[in-house]
Protein backbone atom coordinates (compact mmCIF):
# COMPACT_ATOMS: atom_id res chain seq x y z
CA UNK A 1 0.00 0.00 0.00
CA UNK A 2 2.82 2.43 0.87
CA UNK A 3 4.47 1.89 -2.53
CA UNK A 4 1.22 2.70 -4.35
CA UNK A 5 0.27 5.83 -2.39
CA UNK A 6 3.58 7.56 -3.06
CA UNK A 7 5.76 9.84 -1.01
CA UNK A 8 6.94 13.39 -1.34
CA UNK A 9 10.17 14.72 0.14
CA UNK A 10 9.98 18.42 0.88
CA UNK A 11 13.21 20.23 1.74
CA UNK A 12 13.03 23.71 3.18
CA UNK A 13 14.94 26.27 5.18
CA UNK A 14 11.81 27.11 7.22
CA UNK A 15 11.79 25.99 10.81
CA UNK A 16 8.31 24.72 11.53
CA UNK A 17 7.17 22.04 13.94
CA UNK A 18 4.02 21.09 12.06
CA UNK A 19 4.68 19.23 8.75
CA UNK A 20 1.05 19.84 7.68
CA UNK A 21 1.63 23.59 7.83
CA UNK A 22 4.81 23.30 5.73
CA UNK A 23 2.88 21.21 3.22
CA UNK A 24 0.10 23.84 3.03
CA UNK A 25 2.74 26.55 2.44
CA UNK A 26 4.20 24.45 -0.36
CA UNK A 27 0.80 23.89 -1.99
CA UNK A 28 0.08 27.62 -1.76
CA UNK A 29 3.42 28.36 -3.46
CA UNK A 30 2.63 25.84 -6.22
CA UNK A 31 -0.78 27.49 -6.83
CA UNK A 32 0.77 30.96 -7.02
CA UNK A 33 3.51 29.83 -9.42
CA UNK A 34 0.92 28.09 -11.60
CA UNK A 35 -1.29 31.17 -11.59
CA UNK A 36 1.56 33.44 -12.68
CA UNK A 37 2.59 30.99 -15.39
CA UNK A 38 -0.93 30.67 -16.81
CA UNK A 39 -2.04 34.22 -16.09
CA UNK A 40 -0.12 35.90 -18.88
CA UNK A 41 -1.74 33.56 -21.38
CA UNK A 42 -5.22 34.03 -19.90
CA UNK A 43 -4.99 37.81 -19.93
CA UNK A 44 -2.79 38.09 -23.04
CA UNK A 45 -0.15 40.09 -21.14
CA UNK A 46 3.32 40.10 -22.66
CA UNK A 47 6.40 41.87 -21.29
CA UNK A 48 8.10 44.51 -23.41
CA UNK A 49 11.89 44.30 -23.01
CA UNK A 50 12.14 45.19 -19.34
CA UNK A 51 15.64 46.60 -19.17
CA UNK A 52 14.85 49.51 -16.88
CA UNK A 53 14.09 49.06 -13.20
CA UNK A 54 10.81 51.06 -13.27
CA UNK A 55 9.53 48.86 -16.13
CA UNK A 56 10.42 45.70 -14.23
CA UNK A 57 8.63 46.98 -11.12
CA UNK A 58 5.61 48.04 -13.19
CA UNK A 59 5.41 44.62 -14.83
CA UNK A 60 5.58 42.86 -11.45
CA UNK A 61 2.91 45.21 -10.07
CA UNK A 62 0.57 44.59 -13.03
CA UNK A 63 1.17 40.84 -12.77
CA UNK A 64 0.33 41.00 -9.05
CA UNK A 65 -2.88 42.96 -9.69
CA UNK A 66 -3.84 40.52 -12.42
CA UNK A 67 -3.20 37.62 -10.06
CA UNK A 68 -5.42 39.26 -7.43
CA UNK A 69 -8.23 39.68 -9.96
CA UNK A 70 -7.72 36.13 -11.22
CA UNK A 71 -7.84 34.72 -7.68
CA UNK A 72 -10.92 36.80 -6.86
CA UNK A 73 -12.67 35.51 -9.97
CA UNK A 74 -11.72 31.94 -9.04
CA UNK A 75 -13.18 32.38 -5.54
CA UNK A 76 -16.35 33.94 -6.90
CA UNK A 77 -16.72 31.11 -9.41
CA UNK A 78 -16.20 28.49 -6.71
CA UNK A 79 -19.02 30.03 -4.68
CA UNK A 80 -21.49 30.94 -7.43
CA UNK A 81 -20.65 28.77 -10.45
CA UNK A 82 -18.68 25.67 -9.44
CA UNK A 83 -17.17 23.87 -12.40
CA UNK A 84 -16.24 27.04 -14.28
CA UNK A 85 -12.62 28.12 -14.40
CA UNK A 86 -11.34 31.69 -14.65
CA UNK A 87 -9.82 30.82 -18.04
CA UNK A 88 -13.15 29.61 -19.48
CA UNK A 89 -14.97 32.69 -18.17
CA UNK A 90 -12.37 35.03 -19.66
CA UNK A 91 -12.70 33.22 -22.99
CA UNK A 92 -16.47 33.74 -22.88
CA UNK A 93 -16.06 37.43 -22.03
CA UNK A 94 -13.65 37.88 -24.96
CA UNK A 95 -16.66 37.78 -27.29
CA UNK A 96 -18.05 40.92 -25.63
CA UNK A 97 -16.88 44.08 -27.38
CA UNK A 98 -17.26 47.81 -26.87
CA UNK A 99 -17.30 49.98 -29.98
CA UNK A 100 -17.69 53.66 -30.79
CA UNK A 101 -19.72 54.45 -33.90
CA UNK A 102 -19.28 57.92 -35.44
CA UNK A 103 -21.96 58.97 -37.93
CA UNK A 104 -21.53 62.31 -39.75
CA UNK A 105 -24.69 64.35 -40.27
CA UNK A 106 -25.55 66.64 -43.18
CA UNK A 107 -25.28 69.76 -41.01
CA UNK A 108 -21.59 69.26 -40.10
CA UNK A 109 -22.08 67.52 -36.77
CA UNK A 110 -21.41 63.97 -35.77
CA UNK A 111 -23.50 61.44 -33.85
CA UNK A 112 -21.38 59.36 -31.49
CA UNK A 113 -22.76 56.03 -30.33
CA UNK A 114 -20.90 53.94 -27.77
CA UNK A 115 -22.25 50.41 -27.88
CA UNK A 116 -21.41 47.03 -26.41
CA UNK A 117 -22.33 43.83 -28.16
CA UNK A 118 -25.22 41.86 -26.76
CA UNK A 119 -23.98 38.75 -24.97
CA UNK A 120 -24.75 35.32 -26.38
CA UNK A 121 -26.92 32.92 -24.36
CA UNK A 122 -23.89 31.18 -22.81
CA UNK A 123 -22.38 34.47 -21.63
CA UNK A 124 -25.77 35.61 -20.30
CA UNK A 125 -25.85 32.45 -18.20
CA UNK A 126 -22.37 33.21 -16.80
CA UNK A 127 -23.41 36.79 -16.03
CA UNK A 128 -26.51 35.52 -14.22
CA UNK A 129 -24.51 32.97 -12.22
CA UNK A 130 -22.00 35.65 -11.18
CA UNK A 131 -24.83 38.08 -10.39
CA UNK A 132 -23.44 40.67 -12.81
CA UNK A 133 -25.27 43.03 -15.15
CA UNK A 134 -23.97 44.87 -18.17
CA UNK A 135 -24.58 48.61 -17.99
CA UNK A 136 -27.34 49.95 -20.21
CA UNK A 137 -26.36 51.24 -23.63
CA UNK A 138 -25.46 54.94 -23.19
CA UNK A 139 -27.51 57.52 -25.09
CA UNK A 140 -26.10 58.98 -28.32
CA UNK A 141 -24.01 62.16 -28.19
CA UNK A 142 -23.94 64.86 -30.82
CA UNK A 143 -20.74 66.83 -31.39
CA UNK A 144 -19.51 69.30 -33.94
CA UNK A 145 -16.91 67.91 -36.34
CA UNK A 146 -14.34 70.52 -35.24
CA UNK A 147 -14.65 69.42 -31.59
CA UNK A 148 -14.59 65.75 -32.60
CA UNK A 149 -11.45 66.11 -34.74
CA UNK A 150 -9.50 68.41 -32.39
CA UNK A 151 -6.72 66.68 -30.45
CA UNK A 152 -7.34 66.24 -26.72
CA UNK A 153 -5.68 68.83 -24.46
Amino acid sequence: MRRREGRYLLRTNLVEDDPARLWSYYLQLVRIEEAFKNLKGDLAIRPIFHQLEPRIEAHIFIAFLAYCLHATLARRLAALAPGLTPRSVLEKFAALQLIDVHIPTTDGREIQLTRHTEPQAELKLVLDKLKLELPPQPPPRIASLQAASAPPP
